[in-house]
């Protein structure tokens, strides 16, 4: 469960890199599918490794839409992968 916390705050960290406008947007976003995913079974390496890769892709579509870096998803593809 740490690393899912660590995943969440570094999304956030990442939402903070977009246009001024458009953060609410994303954090509440990023918030919901987090907390949609709580019901994963724990014990599901699996399916907890392909919620985490889906964050990290989820996280690289945004930033690519903003035209932010992808290198700034650099910790979070460590985080995800790790």
């Amino acid at each position: 469960m740490l690393k899912a916390l660590r995943i969440y705050a570094e999304v956030l960290r990442l939402v903070r890199r977009l246009p001024k406008d458009s953060r609410p947007y994303y954090a509440k976003y990023v918030r919901e599918n987090f907390v949609n995913y709580r019901e994963v079974e724990v014990s599901d390496d699996q399916a907890l490794q392909d919620l985490f890769n889906r964050a990290y892709i989820h996280s690289l579509w945004v930033l690519n839409k903003y035209s932010v870096d992808e290198s700034a998803a650099d910790k979070l593809k460590k985080i995800c992968s790790g």
